[in-house]
This record gives structure tokens, C-alpha cells and sequence, in this order.
């Protein structure tokens, strides 16, 4: 029995190991026209609770991401009817929408 914990312990450490690789960062566009997101225009996008998410569309790829307020709740703005979307979300990108 004594055998087998210091195995486990190093197979458990082996299969970690793989969690600790190299970090993406999400903050920068990696397609066609790669630039760093901030210089992209956000628009909002209400879904059918009408809670708003950023939206980002470069053409190619997409981005989405729930607006939130200081405290982590949903923002619900009001902004737009339900399911639809507000806003130049389009701009900033030099490559045309293939759709």
C-alpha cells in the first residue's frame, strides 16, 4: 500500500503538469487583421431576458462577452428590444464579412 501512494502522487502530478502551459492572451485578435480588440467597436447585443453583452464582429471571427456591472450582476439597459443588437459593431476592421 505504501508503494502505491508515491504512483499515484506522481501520476496525479503528471497529469497537472499540462495545466501549467504557456498562457493565451484573449485581449488581442489573432485572425486576418490581427490587432489588439480596443481598437475594434463594441456593440450591444440584448438577448431574449434583455440583459446586454458586448459584441465584436471583425469579419471573420467574433466576440461576445456579458456587460456586467461593478458587482458582477448582468447589466439589463433597456438599450434595444429583445434579441437584437445596438450599436457599429462592424467597424474597425479592414476585412470585408464573408456572410
Amino acid at each position: 500500500m505504501k508503494i502505491i501512494k508515491p504512483i499515484v502522487l506522481l501520476a496525479v502530478a503528471a497529469s497537472l503538469s499540462g495545466c501549467l502551459g504557456e498562457k493565451t492572451n484573449k485581449t488581442i485578435d489573432r485572425g486576418f487583421d490581427s490587432k489588439d480588440l480596443s481598437q475594434l467597436k463594441a456593440g450591444v447585443w440584448i438577448d431574449p431576458n434583455g440583459c446586454d453583452h458586448w459584441i465584436i464582429d471583425d469579419g471573420v471571427e467574433g466576440y461576445l462577452s456579458q456587460r456586467l456591472d461593478k458587482f458582477g450582476k448582468p447589466v439589463c439597459s433597456g438599450a434595444g428590444p429583445s434579441s437584437s443588437t445596438v450599436g457599429d459593431f462592424k467597424s474597425g476592421s479592414a476585412f470585408p464579412d464573408p456572410i
